[in-house]
């Protein structure tokens, strides 16, 4: 049976994105320092077109993260700092023409646009129902395949708080953000169903596993 999957890498605090988005920091002041552990694997280098790269339990949990997916949902946040409405130009999102998601990606918005259809099996489809309408729509472009609520942490928590995700994969990095976008900060995890149903320690990340019951 398809699943709604979470995958997130957050700091020993708790913080899953640091402050003060922007061009420069797409994921905060150091949120860059949270994937520290994906950057060097072999999946990694493959998705942004390099040759090389790790193995290892780092490498098997970011191809994990990646595969199995029919459709993704973002927050507008994360596909990019625009504000508003959207300018005559229009952003395309970070990731350039051929974005790592091979799949309809639903982005949600209070802004109408077109639907953005880029390489690669990409199209950025600009949405503004509720969640759990778009979450409909999502299982229904994805079909036997899994759907991933794929950040930002607004968006994460909107749909954990509505207990509409069932697995939820944390890489916990060895590092303090101190401040910035808090994930479970008001959340009882076991309340809600979930437990422990994986863990692996690397040099780089502590592997959390959570599967609802």
């Amino acid at each position: 049976m398809a699943k709604v999957r979470a995958a997130l890498g957050i700091s020993a605090d708790g913080f899953g994105a640091g402050p003060e988005q922007s061009l420069n920091d797409p994921l905060g002041k150091r949120g860059r320092e949270l994937h520290d552990w994906q950057f060097g694997t072999r999946t990694f280098q493959t998705m942004i077109g390099r040759e090389g790269g790790s193995e290892g339990m780092d490498n098997d949990f970011c191809a994990r993260s990646m595969r199995g997916f029919g459709a993704f949902i973002m927050g507008r946040n994360m596909f990019g700092p625009i504000r508003g409405d959207w300018p005559a130009e229009a952003w395309d999102g970070w990731w350039g023409p051929n974005p790592p998601y091979h799949a309809p990606v639903f982005v949600l918005t209070h802004h109408p646009r077109q639907t953005l259809v880029m390489e690669g099996g990409n199209s950025f489809r600009f949405v503004s129902g509720s969640i759990g309408d778009v979450l409909e729509q999502a299982k229904a472009a994805a079909g036997d395949l899994d759907v991933k609520i794929a950040g930002g942490m607004s968006t994460v928590r909107q749909y954990l708080r509505a207990g509409l995700i069932d697995e939820l994969h944390f890489a916990i990095s060895p590092m303090f953000l101190g401040r910035g976008e808090s994930l479970l900060e008001g959340f009882d995890l076991p309340a809600l169903g979930f437990s422990v149903t994986e863990k692996a320690l690397t040099d780089t990340a502590m592997h959390v596993v959570l599967t609802k019951g």
